[in-house]
């Protein structure tokens, strides 16, 4: 079956789905609603819709179709009048299937009879009869435990985790294998685990990308954008045009690409989901660094950037990058949104074109104000990574293990909320130099201090040419 294209609006009484399906029969379409679900079926297309409120199929509701447009236009009432039915733009949310009720946490037991006291009496004298029996040794360790003796305790060694495959899972929620099998006989410039990328544990994979970020520093090049920074200036002026518009309306190429995302419904923990909120801030800095670099016009080089400076692309690396996080899974402690961020810092002063201290403090002011905008705005930044690395040749697999299903879970599973308290969160964070781990204000102090000497220099070749200019005395 096809899903066809679709759009919804409403009104205060209705709800109209637009769906574009030509060259079929009108007398052929079934359409059947049941609550909050919504369904179309007309050879080839089949349409599911899963609706925040309830609809009713009653006299008012009616459906047109024109053969000359191939729409067909159905109109919905609302169970009740006024209500407003939210989210209606995010087509991926509602092409979601009814969330499936959770088993519940503890089981609850009921004592129905209590004629087993005779039972539990004849239990405890045998619970009785074998303390009598303990050796002189395990009596002196019952002793002990009573009276609080400060008897030798020894922390056991945690036992090795126990792998059933000689690969490991990557990718969103660990859900992908198999993708870079053959990695060494493509192109592919931002794998730095070369052909291990599928049996490196996730410890050796955060090693592997540290000790390349190491590799690849160069304090020369640091200092060069530092101290000619005219062109880095330029990109620091720039602002991003999503973020001068007052609200998200999707294009028609953007609606189509949310109807091609999977249909997938995803049940994260929540250790899970603070995890995918925090490699979400990464994939936001590489987004707002491809775009200040390129005044939001990609290159051939911009797939390169995002994978290289996102370490869940470059090295399978997901956050946390830090232990110490909050025990609330709807809050995140500073020091773990720092270290999120000190990683996407890093990676952009060791890869990319421009290295710059300043630009990284400018994207991450870009990601906070996307995240401000909400679950629609950060997921038009995502549809655009998708994109640009759906049209790569090699790139376009970060796009699978994690793109595509960024731009489901945004819609049906993230929260504007905690959105919004990351957004605030990060406006006012301060990243400091000293973690990124590069002695960046010693090299900075360094080209200020010849900057100095260089000043006085030419200080003193002045004075010295206004002297000979002076009349000698007589």
């Amino acid at each position: 079956m096809i899903t066809p294209r679709f759009s919804c609006s409403q009104n205060e009484e209705s709800v109209v789905v637009k769906i574009y399906c030509p060259s079929v029969r009108a007398s052929d379409i079934e359409i059947n609603v049941d609550d909050t679900l919504f369904t179309v079926h007309i050879n080839p297309y089949y349409l599911r819709l899963n609706f925040s409120q309830s609809l009713l199929e009653d006299d008012e509701s009616s459906a047109q179709y024109d053969p000359s447009s191939g729409y067909l236009t159905v109109t919905l009432t609302k169970a009740e009048k006024g209500q407003v039915f939210k989210d209606l733009d995010l087509l991926s949310k509602l092409l979601a299937p009814r969330l499936t009720e959770p088993p519940p946490g503890n089981p609850i037991i009921e004592v129905l009879d209590s004629d087993d006291a005779a039972d539990i009496q004849t239990d405890e004298d045998a619970l009785v009869q074998a303390t009598e029996s303990l050796t002189l040794e395990q009596n002196e360790i019952l002793e002990a435990a009573e009276s609080d003796w400060q008897l030798k305790q020894e922390v056991p060694e945690p036992l090795s985790s126990l792998r059933t495959s000689p690969t490991d899972r990557y990718g969103f929620l660990d859900s992908y294998s198999g993708y870079f099998t053959h990695v060494e006989h493509t192109e592919n410039e931002v794998n730095e685990l070369g052909s291990e990328a599928e049996t490196l544990p996730k410890s050796d994979r955060r090693k592997h990308r540290i000790e390349h970020e190491e590799k690849k520093w160069d304090e020369e090049y640091y200092l060069a954008d530092y101290a000619d920074g005219e062109h880095i200036q330029e990109l620091l002026c720039w602002r991003h045009p999503h973020l001068q518009l007052p609200d998200v309306s999707y294009t028609p190429e953007e609606e189509l690409a949310m109807l091609n995302l999977p249909r997938k419904e995803y049940l994260a923990s929540p250790l899970q989901t603070r995890q995918l909120y925090l490699t979400l801030l990464t994939l936001l800095f590489a987004y707002a660094y491809e775009s200040r670099t390129t005044q939001h016009d990609p290159t051939p080089e911009s797939g390169w950037t995002l994978g290289i400076l996102i370490p869940a692309f470059s090295a399978l690396d997901p956050p946390p990058y830090t232990d110490k996080s909050t025990n609330d899974p709807s809050t995140f402690s500073i020091e773990e949104v720092i270290s999120t961020f000190v990683a996407s810092y890093r990676r952009s002063l060791a890869f990319p074109l421009y290295r710059s201290f300043a630009l990284a403090e400018s994207c991450r002011s870009d990601v906070a104000s996307f995240l401000s905008k909400g679950r629609r705005m950060v997921l038009r930044c995502l549809l655009e990574m998708k994109y640009i690395l759906d049209h790569h040749d090699v790139y376009y697999v970060y796009s699978k293990i994690w793109i595509d299903d960024f731009c489901v879970w945004i819609q049906a599973n993230a929260s504007d909320e905690t959105l919004h308290q990351l957004g605030s969160l990060i406006c006012s964070l301060k990243i400091p130099k000293a973690d990124i781990g590069w002695d960046l204000e010693e090299l900075e102090a360094l080209v200020s201090n010849s900057e100095v000497g260089r000043e006085a220099d030419s200080d003193d070749e002045s004075e010295d040419e206004v002297e000979r200019m002076l009349p000698t005395p007589l």
